[in-house]
């Protein structure tokens, strides 16, 4: 199945294991938030149990340094597209309020980004993280 959009996540590639699954979790929850036609329907089981549904398309994790990431944000923020942002200093913080401070506190510029998620139309999206590969 074709989508017309485009679902990715981009991780700085020099992370921790726990720290990049950490910031993947916290970035696709951005896109369920702002984007919630992109969740499926609940799943079951065969023995009728429930579980939670899930975002309905597929989520492309691409790897990126520090300077790659810079760039995609501004690619992405000149073309419309608004992002969700992961910080380094947010690994020091402990609930949701503190880590909307850590952003606030630093131009953007200066951000320390570890990962950034967004959606878009397929071609817009390759366009703003054209030369990035898949994580590996």
């Amino acid at each position: 199945m074709q989508f017309d959009t485009k679902i990715a996540v981009v991780i700085r590639t020099d992370l921790e294991a726990w720290q990049k699954l950490n910031v993947a979790a916290f970035l696709t929850s951005g896109i369920a938030a702002a984007f919630p036609e992109c969740i499926g329907e609940p799943y079951a089981d065969g023995s009728g149990t429930p579980y939670l549904a899930l975002i309905g398309q597929p989520i492309l994790i691409y790897g990126a340094d520090r300077p790659q990431l810079s760039r995609a944000l501004e690619r992405a923020l000149a073309r419309n597209v608004k992002p969700a942002v992961y910080t380094e200093d947010m690994f020091r913080t402990t609930h949701d309020a503190a880590n909307r401070e850590a952003v606030r506190a630093v131009i953007r510029a200066d951000l320390n980004l570890v990962g950034l998620a967004m959606r878009a139309e397929r071609k817009v999206i390759d366009k703003i993280l054209d030369g990035l590969k898949f994580h590996s």
